[in-house]
């Protein structure tokens, strides 16, 4: 695991805080839009124990639509640049897959970038994380946010997910790119049942050689199989990440952190 100069342990899980910036996420949209709002929960995620704060600022929830990139990078922005005022020592990841917001996030101050498209739909992404040369989160989907439900038909799903990730990955090698992580993209493109196979298979990941990131928080894999809400869906979502350590990942992506720490520390006694 990446220590980003020593602010990250290289030997345990890391937890990694969701901020989202945006008005339509599925769970936490519009809860923080101010500054005052954004370093709130800036804080809560350091004083919960969180690792990495990843800042996003266009849902990217089943039938989202885009919203100009202009404006995406403007949020991204702001939220760097105040975040890194008051906490300089934090770690900023960057939940985009515009190569224009990723340049223009690492020039603010960001520290990584989390790509749900896995450089697939601004072919200027993966060239742009070679010129920037900061760690990168490849995520496999489908399609984009708005049509990725459509698009759930695999002849063998854990093949054709290994294919997508051995080309994205010779791309970004030929780019010199080589601090990456990997995230199988659960919600994105899968059915209810296929997210739970490909949980059960996530050691197959572990095949590639590089960190895995789970990113399950309140997803409708959970509310949906427990016939609940996402605002109901915190057990489920433990349960699940308590499975994901155990299975093999390196990361979790969590809206609730203090509740990951937990399940951090109980996994490592076993």
């Amino acid at each position: 695991m990446y220590n980003f100069n020593g602010k990250l342990s290289e030997n345990s899980p890391v937890v990694m805080g969701i901020l989202n910036v945006t008005e339509d996420s599925f769970y936490d949209g519009g809860r923080y839009v101010t500054e005052k709002d954004v370093l709130r929960r800036a804080e809560q995620i350091l004083t919960e124990s969180g690792d990495i704060i990843d800042i996003g600022a266009m849902s990217t929830r089943p039938d989202a639509m885009e919203i100009p990139e202009s404006v995406e990078a403007d949020r991204i922005v702001k939220t760097v640049e105040a975040v890194r005022a008051h906490f300089p020592e934090s770690v900023l990841s960057i939940d985009t897959y515009r190569a224009s917001v990723a340049k223009a996030a690492v020039e603010a101050g960001a520290d990584m970038i989390n790509d749900i498209s896995g450089g697939t739909f601004d072919p200027d992404m993966i060239p742009t994380i070679g010129q920037l040369q900061v760690p990168y989160c490849l995520m496999h989907t489908s399609a984009k946010p708005s049509v990725m439900q459509q698009h759930t038909e695999y002849k063998d799903i854990l093949a054709n997910m290994l294919q997508f990730f051995g080309r994205q990955l010779e791309k970004l090698h030929a780019h010199h790119v080589h601090d990456i992580i990997i995230d199988p993209g659960f919600g994105f493109g899968k059915t209810l049942e296929q997210n739970y196979f490909l949980m059960k298979n996530l050691h197959v990941f572990q095949e590639l050689g590089y960190p895995i990131l789970v990113g399950i928080s309140r997803k409708s894999m959970i509310y949906k199989l427990l016939d609940t809400t996402p605002d109901q869906a915190l057990n489920g979502t433990t349960v699940l990440n308590t499975v994901a350590l155990m299975k093999g990942a390196d990361i979790l992506r969590v809206h609730d952190v203090k509740e990951a720490v937990e399940v951090r520390k109980i996994v490592a006694l076993l």
